[in-house]
Parts: structure tokens; sequence; C-alpha cells
């Protein structure tokens, strides 16, 4: 006889998501160790504003995705606030606009940073997985996967503080985009989770979600093990990736 597994209660199964962050989330990763503690080089932070743009660019076009397949004008409401935090109501506003100043801050052209040439394989690849799943997938993984943004403000705080403290090009203008998302990313996953406890309604469900967000961490880890591996050790820069003298700043 088959014993089915029982539904977690809603504050075991917050507690396994929260789970999967305290183990797997990119705040462990030694790349943002060294980022934090100001023991990257310049150019190591510049390798990395470069390719973490790529993912910054992706997260509207992400939402967007989503909002297409949403039936329920209250949530494509709701939803598309995200879009406008990223993308802005107008030219020079928006958590990408704020991105590019950072750039422009460690000494990068804008333009070339905007361009997405430079960006490294395994980014771009791990990037556009995460656009492909929240398109492809059952709607209660697609919106799980974007609770990572729990566990985001502790990284947001840590690293104003790391940057400020170790880098001559933190200011509050460059570093403007974490502290922007201090104040949009609690709004948006108190959201987001409360719509996955709702609709997490069998084991499979809850499994699903779980499933989506260890996916998501994976993404996100994916890109730092591009970056140490191109950029700290051993160093080996693959074919088009970002070379130190590209786009800079005259």
């Amino acid at each position: 006889m088959n014993v089915q597994p029982e539904k977690m209660q809603p504050e075991a199964f917050e507690a396994r998501l929260r789970q999967i962050g305290a183990e797997r989330y990119h705040d462990k990763h030694p790349f943002h160790d060294m980022l934090h503690s100001g023991r990257c080089t310049i150019d190591q932070v510049r390798a990395w504003v470069i390719n973490r743009y790529y993912y910054q660019s992706r997260i509207p076009m992400k939402d967007a995705a989503f909002i297409s397949r949403v039936t329920d004008p209250a949530l494509r409401r709701e939803w598309r606030s995200r879009i406008e935090d990223h993308d802005g109501r107008a030219p020079g506003e928006g958590g990408i606009a704020r991105w590019l100043r950072l750039a422009e801050g460690v000494g990068l052209d804008p333009e070339y940073v905007a361009s997405e040439r430079g960006i490294l394989p395994a980014t771009r690849f791990a990037v556009d997985a995460y656009v492909h799943f929240v398109r492809e997938q059952p709607m209660l993984p697609a919106m799980a996967s974007s609770l990572t943004e729990l566990f985001a403000p502790e990284i947001h705080k840590t690293r104003i503080a790391g940057l400020l403290k170790h880098y001559d090009f933190a200011s509050p203008d460059t570093i403007a985009y974490f502290e922007h998302r201090l104040s949009e990313a609690p709004k948006d996953v108190a959201f987001g989770l409360a719509w996955v406890m709702d609709h997490a309604r069998t084991p499979a469900d809850q499994d699903a979600a779980a499933a989506a967000l260890i996916f998501k961490t994976d993404v996100l880890w994916a890109q730092l093990d591009a970056l140490y591996s191109a950029y700290v050790a051993p160093g080996r820069i693959p074919p088009g990736g970002w070379q130190p003298h590209e786009g800079l700043l005259a």
C-alpha cells in the first residue's frame, strides 16, 4: 500500500523555502565574499558589473513573459510594478538606469555595458534559462522562482556597507540601485510568497515551488561561478568574454 505524502502546514512550508536560501543563496559564494570585503580588483568589479547587467536587463523581460500568461487583471496590475521598478516610467529612471550609473562609476562606458558585448557565455546561458523557465513552466513554479527576493535585503545591506567602506567609486549615486532594492524587494516578495503559499495546495505543488526556488538559486550561483573562473582563478577568460582593456571611459 502506497502512503501518499501529506501537505506541509504553512509554517513548515515557508520554513522549507527559507532553508533553501540559508543553504543555497549566492551570498555564500566566494566571489561575493571578495567583493564585499574589498578584495576584488577594479577589473574584477567591472567584470561583475558587466555580467550582472545582463541579468538586470532580463528581469523586466522575464516579468513581461510572466504577465503575458496571466488572465487575472488584478495579478497583472500587481506584477507590472516590477517592470516599472527596473525600466522606470521615463528615460533615466529605474533599476537598469541606476545599474548603468554604477557602471560609469567603476570607469565603464555605459553604452558598452548596455551593448551586452563581453558577457560570459555561462552568464548568458544561465540568465536565458531563467527567462525561459518563467515563460514555459506552470504558473506556480514560475512565480516561486522569484522568491530569492526573500533573501535579497540582507545581501544588499552587506553590499552597500562593503562597497562604501572599501571602494573609492562607491557613493550614494553609484550604488543607488541597491538602496532602492531595499524598499522595492520586500513588497514584491511579500506578495509573491503569499501567492505561492496560497496556490501550493498539494504536496506536489509544494515540491514544484521548492524545486523552482532551487533552480533560481542555481541560476544566481552559476553566474558567480563563471565570474570566478574567468577573472579570479584560474583566470581564463573564455572567447567573447570581457577583456579588461575594453569598454572603458576615455
